[in-house]
Formats: C-alpha cells, sequence, structure tokens
C-alpha cells in the first residue's frame, strides 16, 4: 500500500528539520515545531498504558554477549532458565493463523514478517484495517498560481488539517493519514506513468496485442483513472485495446475503487476496468498475456524478516517475537529454518552480494577477543515478501513489465540493516519510535528498498536468460519525471517544481 509524506532532497537542504516529516509519511503545517514537540512526546508514547497498554511493550535487547556459552546464542541469557523452558512451549504462529482470531496473540512466537504482518493487516485490528486514511485532495492544485514550494506546502497543510479534523476518531493516538505522489500531484504524476506505459507499449506489442495492464495496491484508484484518462485523451487507438487490472487486498480500499468511477459522469467512466479484491501473494490464476504490472509505493510495506549472524561463524540466525501471556515482547534467535528466509539468502548469494554487517572482517576478529564483545552482529531486514512477489511474476505473469517506485532510503528507521521506520500519530504529532515491536494496529511499519539489490535477485528469480542492461532498469524518479512528465503543469510562478522537488529519496525499477 503506497503512503505520504516523505518529500525529501532539495527541501531538507531549506528547512533541514521539516525534512524528517515531510520526506515520508507525516506531514504537517509546521513541521518544525512539531519535530521539537515529537521529541519531547517520544518517551510518552513508548510508555502509554492503561488503555493502550501495548503501545510502548518490553521489548528487551536481544544482543547477547560471548561471557555466555555460545549454545546460548539463541536466547536471552536475562532470562531464568524456568522462564526459557516456557518460552520455549510457545507455539510458532503466522499471520494467517493470527488473522482467524480477533485478538491480539498471547503465549506464542512469530517470524518477524509475520510479526509485522499481523501489525499491519490483521483484519480486525491491522494498521491498514483501521488507521490509515488517504490524503486526496477534492481538486488538483494549479501550481501556475502559487508562488512557491513552500506556498504549496502550506496549501497542503491546509487541506491535510481538514482531513483530521473531519476524520471520526479523536482519541490522542488517532488515525495517520498519508498520500502519495500519485495524489499531490494528479493528474500529471499519473500522466508521466502512462506516457511510459503507452511508449513502450507502441515500441514493443502495439498493434498485435492488447495493452494490459495490472496494478497492484491502486490506493484510492486515483492512478488507474489518472493513466485511463490520458490514454483515453492522447492515444484513443491505443485506449480501445486497453485493459485495466487492479489487484487491492483490502476490501474496503477496493470498494472505494470502484466508487470512484461511479461518481463520474457517464461518458467518462472506463469500462475496461477490473477490481480483483485479492492478496497478490495469493494470485493463482496464469496470465499469459504481455502485460504492465504496476506498482507504486508498496513494497514500503511488504514485511521483512530480521537476521544476525553469529560473528565467529557468520551463520546466520533467523529472529522471532516471542509473545509471553502478558501480551510482552522478546526478540530471540534461531538457527534458520524458514524455508522462505533459506531461500532468500540462497539466491541472494548467487548475486555476489555480502550483508553491510559482515563487513570489516578483521575488526570483527579483534572484537571478539575482547571481554563481553556480542557474539552476534547488527540486525539485518531482509525483504522475503518481496521474493514471493518475484515468484508470482515468474509463474503467474511470465511476460510482465515491471513498473515500480519506492523509498531507497528513509531517515529515523530504527537500527538496522535496511531497517523500517515505525511512527505513530500522537497528540497530533508524527512520533517515530525505536522498535518494531509494537502494538499492532497502531504504528506504521515501512521498509527502504535497495534498488541495486532487487535488480540482481530480480534477474536471477524473473529473467535469468536476459542481460542485465536489456532487462531492467532503475533510476530516480526526479530522473523518470524529467523524461516523461509534463513538466510545466507543476511548476510554480517562481519556476520550482515540487513534483521534481520532492520524493527525491524515490526510485523507478523498470522491467
Amino acid at each position: 500500500m503506497s503512503s505520504f509524506p516523505r518529500f525529501a532532497g532539495s527541501l531538507a537542504k531549506r528547512a533541514p528539520r521539516v525534512t524528517s516529516h515531510v520526506s515520508f509519511r507525516s506531514f504537517h503545517q509546521s513541521a518544525v515545531s512539531l519535530h521539537h514537540s515529537a521529541l519531547k512526546n517520544r518517551h510518552a508514547v513508548s510508555g502509554v498504558r492503561g488503555s493502550c497498554k501495548n503501545i510502548g511493550r518490553h521489548s528487551h535487547n536481544s544482543e547477547f554477549h560471548t561471557s555466555a556459552p555460545r549454545r546460548d546464542l539463541i536466547e536471552d541469557p536475562r532470562y531464568t532458565p524456568e522462564m526459557i523452558a516456557q518460552r520455549a512451549k510457545y507455539p510458532v504462529i503466522t499471520a494467517k493463523d493470527s488473522a482467524k482470531s480477533k485478538e491480539m496473540p498471547r503465549e506464542a512466537k512469530m517470524l518477524v514478517r509475520d510479526f509485522i504482518d499481523d501489525s499491519l493487516y490483521h483484519p480486525t485490528y491491522g494498521y491498514f484495517s483501521k488507521q490509515a486514511v488517504i490524503f486526496s485532495p477534492e481538486t488538483d492544485f494549479e501550481f501556475d498560481k502559487i508562488k512557491d514550494h513552500m506556498e504549496f506546502l502550506s496549501i497542503v497543510a491546509d487541506k491535510y488539517k481538514e482531513v483530521e479534523d473531519d476524520m471520526d476518531v479523536r482519541d490522542e493516538v488517532a488515525r495517520q493519514v498519508w498520500h502519495t505522489p500519485t495524489e499531490l500531484f494528479k493528474p500529471w504524476y499519473g500522466y508521466a506513468i502512462a506516457k511510459y506505459i503507452v511508449t513502450e507499449y507502441k515500441l514493443n506489442n502495439y498493434p498485435h496485442q492488447d495493452l494490459i495492464i495490472y496494478e497492484m495496491g491502486a490506493g484510492n484508484g486515483t492512478l488507474m483513472l489518472n493513466i485511463l484518462d490520458y490514454i483515453q485523451q492522447f492515444e484513443p487507438s491505443v485506449y480501445e485495446r486497453t485493459r485495466y487490472r487492479i489487484i487491492e487486498i483490502s476490501k474496503m480500499l477496493a470498494q472505494r475503487q470502484g466508487e470512484r468511477q461511479e461518481v463520474r459522469d457517464a461518458r467518462r467512466r472506463h469500462s475496461c476496468v477490473e477490481i480483483i479484491n485479492k492478496s497478490i501473494f495469493e494470485w493463482d490464476t496464469l496470465v499469459p498475456d504481455h502485460c504492465f504490472f504496476v506498482g507504486m509505493e508498496v513494497l514500503d510495506n511488504f514485511s521483512h524478516d530480521l537476521i544476525r549472524y553469529d560473528t565467529v561463524t557468520e551463520e546466520p540466525l533467523q529472529g522471532m517475537v516471542s509473545i509471553d501471556a502478558e501480551g510482552d515482547y522478546t526478540e530471540i534467535y534461531t538457527p534458520i529454518s524458514d524455508p522462505l528466509i533459506q531461500k532468500y539468502l540462497s539466491i541472494r548469494r548467487q548475486t555476489g552480494y555480502r550483508p553491510p554487517v559482515l563487513s570489516k572482517r578483521f575488526l570483527r576478529r579483534l572484537r571478539n577477543s575482547l571481554p563481553f564483545a556480542p557474539n552476534m552482529t547488527g540486525p539485518e531486514f531482509i525483504p522475503t515478501k518481496l521474493l514471493l512477489l518475484l515468484e508470482a511474476l515468474k509463474n503467474h505473469f511470465p511476460k510482465h513489465r515491471l513498473v515500480l517506485s519506492d523509498f531507497f532510503t528513509l531517515p529515523e528507521a530504527i537500527k538496522g540493516t535496511d531497517a523500517p521506520v515505525v511512527q505513530t500519530r500522537y497528540s497530533g504529532t508524527m512520533v517515530p519510535v525505536s522498535t518494531y515491536m509494537v502494538m499492532p494496529g497502531m504504528f506504521d511499519i515501512f521498509f527502504p528498498t535497495n534498488f541495486e539489490l532487487l535488480k540482481d535477485m530480480y534477474q536471477q528469480v524473473c529473467r535469468p536468460s536476459l542481460g542485465m542492461e536489456k532487462s531492467v532498469k532503475v533510476q530516480t524518479q526526479k530522473d523518470f519525471l524529467e523524461r516523461y512528465g509534463d513538466l510545466e503543469k507543476t511548476r510554480t510562478h517562481s519556476g520550482e517544481n515540487p513534483m521534481l522537488m520532492y520524493y527525491e529519496n524515490n526510485k523507478m525499477f523498470l522491467s
């Protein structure tokens, strides 16, 4: 699911403290003062108890030390043998198991990806089931009438506040409002995507095959409308051969996407649209046709697994979250037994990638000789659900062309390689916290994407027979928009272009 505020780049140079909130999902009109307020409130959020008892659960530190026997590597040595034995009896459950109950799991263990999946997508208490609200201005911005990008931010802030004021949840931990470049720069951002797709289609498939587009996680349906409006207006002969299918995991959003068509004038409705309320990870139908597969800011909410490495043997260990009877969390590590983690690491080894946490081997050996040295490296988050997407594309969409956009870096992430940002809205302020082990459903958890590694993984899984240069392109979103966007439409009176200035922490993945 795509999300917002995440502007970055040149905006950071003008307003350094704004970037931490406007570079990803937390835009407010007074970002500077709110940032300082967030710092003051951070401990308040992490300590909230009572009715919101588990917003700040006890998240025990899981860095173990060489003073403990190596066999104790996988357990927290601060726990008594009795507590360790009790935790060992907990069953291992998945997010799918948890979804069968309306209650949060107790006395169980979950892989980190299942824990995050449960937090974000549980049908009852998941973040995307109840917390997130998509910001979508009712009218498009007239950029030529806006003085500069700061005035644009002020206008967005006022509209953003109107949305917040209209929301029915007004307690201290309220719903988060998030947006995407698709919404802020409509229809021009969508037009750029459409121009790219049509250009590639006419070069390779027209007029022998239909133009078939699949969009995964379509939010409000704005990108779908903008792409089809562009093709209908500027490429009518292509429009007659266009089919557009949305794959949407959220029942609520799938309904909203359909309603966006219904409220339009009959002449502006697109009869070529089909909305499929299903998770891409449950897709089981072969699509033999040439097609474009689109995902705008969807990868960032794909759950990741967590691994660390033995500092001596470099053996990877899988992270798990143990949940006790009180609902408190402990991060534990076990030898890797999960088939998906094993497969991901096996494919990644074929690319020649070496994790940053395993660099500087000499210094690590020197550190190992010191008393009380940790016997595991720092944490590394690996995108195992992204591997499932690649396998779905290979198996069910063998003739696809991939069009992805997402974040390659994020400020205020928690500790670890490719670690996520975890944040909530508290008393009207976006507050980042330092752990992913938080109350399910109350926090947004979103990850950066290593696009260079994704390019190599994609080559291994989906395009092993094609040369890399021919198969995949990775470029900044700014470079993409400079080539395919109508930049005059998003230029302010001062000559600044917010569509190029913001989201500079985004890259495009094109296959």
